[in-house]
This record gives C-alpha cells, structure tokens and sequence, in this order.
C-alpha cells in the first residue's frame, strides 16, 4: 500500500469517526493516549471500512517492527523443526511476525545473522547459541534477546533438565551389565553438551562405570558414522551419542561392519555381514543412546533408545517470555512452564541391551 493510500485510509476512518487523523493514529498505535470511547469509535470505523495499517509505516513511526527473529543452528536437524513450529503457532495469533535464520552449526555465521537481524526485529530468540559471552552481550545490548539452552547473566534463559533423563539412561545400561562407556561429544561450545556431559559423567561415577570420552563430532549422522570406527577401537560395550542424528550415524556403521546392536545374535541366526577381525561379532555387540527423540529414531531396525527432551515446553516457554518483554500488556499465561514439564526423560527401545 502506498503512503498516498495510507493517508486516505485514515483520514476516511478520520471522517467516519468524527475526529482528527492524529487521532486516529493514536487510538490504534498508542490507545493509552486517548480516552476509551474515541478508541472503540475509531475502532468500529476502522473495522468497518476495513482499513489495514501499513505496517512499514508504523515501525517508522513507533519505532518498532513488530518482527521476531530467531535463529537456531541447523534446520535440516530434525530436533529444530518442532522449536521452529512451537515457536511460529505461539505467535501467529499475535500481532508479531517471525524471521527464521540457521547458522549451519558456524558461529561466525550465528554472529552475523544475529548482527544484521537487530536491527530489523524487536526482540531475538536464540535457540543453542555457539557465540562467546562477549558477542552474546554485544547483541543483547542492541535488541531484547531471549536464549533457549544456554545460561548468560546478559538474558533470559529457557533451560532443558538434563539430569533426569542422563541418571535414568545410565542407570538403566548399568542394570544391563555395563560398566565402560563411550560418550560422543558434540560441538565443544555448545551448553548442551556440557551438560549432557556433565551429568553423565556424574551418573557413571556413582555407578562404577568408566566413561570414555570421544570427539567432539559435528552434531549429524555423518558424525557418527565416523564415530563408529573409534568406537570399537575403544572397547566399550555402550555407546552414549551427544544426540540422535549421531547415535543413527553409529548404528548405520556398526550394521556395515556386521557389528550387531544391541548384543548377542540370537543363536542360530547369522549376523548380518561378515564382522572384520578383532571387532565384536557373534561374540558380543554393542549398546546405543541417543538424546532428542527425533521422530526417525523410533523408524530404526532395532528402532533407537533414547532421552527425550520435551521440545514443545522449551519453545513455547521461549515464545512466551520473548512476548512478554516485548507486550507487557499482553493477556498471556505465564511464559515459564512447569520444572516438569522441562525434564528429560528415558524412552527405552531396542538399541540397549545385556552385555
């Protein structure tokens, strides 16, 4: 819509409502400005002229874009899409508009997008942020930000708990007979995976079982695949993968190399392939975790164990929050969910099993 057409619309809504065009800009931009009678007037001539405002104009105006960014690190990841669609559906009844961007899992990218999009948002969303401290502060001095799996004193945090899902799934291997273990770390900057390390690692030491630390892997399947090899040359019997995408990537390689998951064949039956020397064969296998529960680890043969984390909680809950800095006003339950409702938990399948 041009500004000519603009200008028409509102001093049409202007003539109809019987009051000045400022007036009808202050009754739909800054309503606390004028008195609640004008506003409904203006309101009902406004709706029944069917007048739209030109959204440009109005951030030029008010200063503000009614846009939300958010960036997150890998979109063809499985476990972003349900945070992108958890954070859009809050949203779309809103007033507000969504810019999605992905980092490719770089930080130097993550930087720049975040750089460019402040100044075209009110407010960022940044889910598993990679960037330092520093730069963190830089942009959450320019624009409101709101950070989803990442601590900072710069801005609001929506945490996952780790520790229930990680304690469940170590003790659930050391009831199998487990007791050394591989974990396949992910990016060495990444919140989550200090935490995910952390509170394995802390399970495994009450327990008695050696953990042995691998990588760090880029967070996909052809992560793991690579992983696989180091794996068996580690003599583990268990296998915690950083997420899913990693543990699928392990479970396709062991298959190739005639490895079988979880443990001993059934008596009888042939191992798929033919094991190379010196790996695990007929005479034993191994163990695989993931974490996310991204919806193909269910579609596996055997299909994948796994934590999962309640993605769903942890986009609502960052959409929530960001809209509240944003729209204080705004009639909205309270952005944080539950503690509950933010733990991880164990989804045993058919990737575990005895030693």
């Amino acid at each position: 819509m041009s500004t000519d057409s603009t200008r028409a619309s509102i001093r049409a809504v202007a003539s109809l409502a019987g009051v000045s065009p400022s007036t009808v800009s202050r009754a739909l931009n800054s309503p606390e400005l004028v008195n609640a009678e004008t506003r409904r007037r203006v309101l009902e001539c406004a709706e029944r002229l069917g007048y739209q405002p030109n959204r440009a104009a109005q951030s030029l105006v008010l200063g503000r874009t009614r846009n939300v960014g958010l960036i997150v690190p890998d979109i063809a990841n499985p476990f972003f899409a349900p945070f992108i669609k958890g954070v859009e559906a809050y949203f779309r009844d809103t007033e507000f508009a969504v810019f999605l961007a992905d980092t490719d899992e770089d930080t130097a990218t993550e930087v720049r997008l975040a750089e460019a999009m402040v100044e075209r948002v009110d407010g960022l969303i940044l889910c598993a942020p990679r960037m330092s401290g520093t730069r963190l502060r830089a942009v959450a001095s320019k624009t409101t930000v709101v950070l989803a799996n990442r601590t900072s004193r710069t801005a609001p945090s929506i945490l996952q708990d780790f520790q229930p899902g990680m304690d469940q799934a170590v003790a659930h291997v050391h009831a199998l007979g487990h007791r050394r273990c591989a974990y396949l770390s992910g990016p060495a900057n990444s919140w989550s995976n200090r935490q995910r390390r952390k509170f394995l690692g802390a399970a495994c030491a009450e327990r008695g079982i050696e953990l042995v630390d691998l990588g760090p892997y880029e967070p996909r399947f052809a992560g793991g695949f690579r992983a696989a090899d180091e794996v068996l040359a580690a003599d583990v019997t268990a296998v915690f993968a950083y997420n899913d995408l990693v543990a699928l990537g392990v479970l396709s390689r062991l298959t190739a190399r005639g490895v079988p998951v979880p443990g001993k064949p059934v008596p009888g039956k042939p191992v798929p392939g033919k094991p190379e020397p010196g790996v695990p064969g007929e005479s034993g296998g191994l163990s695989i975790v993931g974490v996310d529960d991204v919806p193909m680890a269910s579609m596996t043969n055997p299909p994948l164990t796994t934590v999962a984390i309640p993605v769903a909680a942890l986009s609502r809950a960052a959409a929530a929050t960001m809209h509240s800095m944003l729209d204080p006003g705004a009639p909205k339950a309270p952005p944080l969910p539950p503690a509950a409702e933010l733990a991880t938990r164990l989804l045993i399948r058919g990737t575990t099993g005895p030693v």
